[in-house]
């Protein structure tokens, strides 16, 4: 159960057209994580802006975003993210055996060079922060400058993600529906 209210649209009539922004950019959602951000209107505008343009304005391709963020998820136990994204991992193109296997990556032989470049890079970045010089030249060897970028603020955003989620307890809907 979340540690504050989730707000819900009537909660937030002050702030309508950021709640229309919101379900707008969010496939007509207005989903938890946004519930609770709601509580400070300039964070979850901030918010809004920022991940619309990691998911939707990038040119990083939706596999490799989709798999550094569901390794994310995986590395921090934040279920939330990991079920808000695994189907749109799916329909990026990610197979099940890869979503199944990111816990134990380094022995899965379904990720190819470039993901797994990937996924140890954000794995550096979550666990220690600095990421060895190897594991950066390793996915910058498949990557451009601007990717390069994105992939950087994908996982660092997510990394934000993932810790509000889990210090305010927030429940995904999927998973409180299930219960």
């Amino acid at each position: 159960m979340a540690r504050l209210p989730l707000l819900s649209e009537q909660d937030c009539s002050e702030h309508a057209d950021l709640v229309a922004t919101i379900k707008a950019e969010r496939g007509g959602r207005f989903l938890n994580l946004y519930r609770m951000l709601m509580h400070s209107p300039p964070v979850a505008e901030g918010w809004l802006k920022l991940f619309t343009a990691i998911r939707q304005k990038s040119t990083l391709p939706g596999t490799l975003r989709e798999l550094a963020i569901l390794h994310v998820a995986v590395l921090n136990e934040a279920p939330y993210e990991f079920d808000a994204h695994l189907p749109i991992g799916l329909k990026e193109g990610l197979g099940e055996a890869q979503t199944a296997s990111l816990g134990d990556w380094r022995n899965a032989r379904c990720y190819d060079a470039r993901q797994r470049a990937v996924i140890e890079y954000t794995e550096a970045m979550t666990r220690n922060i600095r990421v060895p010089e190897s594991v950066f030249q390793a996915v910058r060897a498949s990557l451009d400058e601007r990717q390069l970028v994105e992939l950087t603020a994908t996982v660092a955003g997510y990394n934000l993600v993932s810790r509000f989620l889990e210090a305010m307890q927030i429940d995904h809907e999927a998973r409180r529906a299930a219960q």
